[in-house]
């Protein structure tokens, strides 16, 4: 083991301590927002607990968070499309990542090149041509096109680093289960799928939180309000903050507290798997 210094220890634990303040703060920051029930109008001040402390700005995003429509309603659109968005990039994702990883085949490098190039145009860029195609296809309004939508965003992410993922993995595996008599399809279900589940894991999660966090092009696709997801929900309530509505700025903190909620829990869930198959990459962890 490597000995540190007490002077570079010093400033290492400085700087964590530095960095882990200004992640911290603006968590907080949030949360004594959420729970101030003196504010009425904009923040004009910093304060480090809340001048009047009240749970009622939580009770009511947890009933009405957007017009008439219910906390729940909102909850469930989000986690739909989330999920959804990020069940669907994998799925064709991962199928194209292993395919631009073990196979050769004409036009390869220009397939990712093309991949790549969808990802860095901005998403503006694909507006009016996925407006034209779910009209046509007469779901624009359901949930079903933000699932599409949100997945093909994410999906350029998913294939590049699943590829990554996949390409590191030895051939060598592979042609030993070749031959013991396994097939293309068991081989990759029991030897290559399981080394690449971490990379995988990563790449629903950004999927997930893509779908999740996104608002500006869900509005193109939402005509009713039964359809609003949490971070349109905290879009709107922004918007007529601004524009003189009269709702408190502690409902905005309170509703995005809550919709921190199921990310914070989702890691929690899945945290010791990612680090123990990052650390270890065995087929079999027992």
């Amino acid at each position: 083991m490597r000995n540190i210094s007490f002077l570079r220890q010093v400033f290492t634990q400085l700087a964590l301590v530095v960095i882990g303040f200004f992640v911290a703060l603006p968590i907080w920051g949030m949360m004594r927002l959420a729970f101030d029930g003196s504010l009425i109008g904009r923040p004009t001040e910093f304060r480090f607990i809340p001048k009047t402390w009240a749970f009622d700005p939580l009770l009511h995003v947890l009933d009405r968070p957007y017009q008439s429509v219910d906390f729940f309603t909102v909850l469930r659109n989000s986690l739909v499309v989330s999920f959804g968005a990020g069940l669907v990039a994998i799925t064709l994702g991962f199928a194209l990542a292993y395919a631009f990883a073990r196979f050769r085949f004409p036009a390869r490098q220009t397939g990712l090149f093309s991949i790549l190039l969808t990802a860095v145009l901005p998403p503006v860029a694909f507006m009016t041509p996925l407006y034209i195609i779910f009209s046509i296809l007469q779901i624009r309004t359901s949930l079903l096109a933000l699932v599409l939508v949100y997945a093909a965003f994410a999906m350029p992410f998913c294939i590049w680093n699943m590829r990554a993922a996949f390409q590191v993995i030895p051939k060598e595996l592979e042609e030993a289960a070749f031959l013991d008599g396994a097939g293309d399809f068991k081989t990759f279900i029991y030897i290559t799928l399981p080394l690449a589940l971490p990379s995988i894991a990563v790449a629903g999660l950004i999927a997930f939180l893509m779908a999740y966090s996104e608002f500006t092009l869900g509005w193109l696709f939402v005509d009713k309000a039964e359809n609003v997801t949490l971070a349109m929900s905290i879009y709107a309530m922004v918007q007529s903050q601004y524009s003189g509505g009269a709702q408190p700025w502690s409902y905005l903190g309170s509703l995005a507290i809550v919709m921190s909620i199921p990310v914070v829990v989702l890691f929690l869930i899945f945290q010791r798997t990612l680090l123990e198959r990052m650390m270890f990459g065995s087929v079999n962890d027992s």
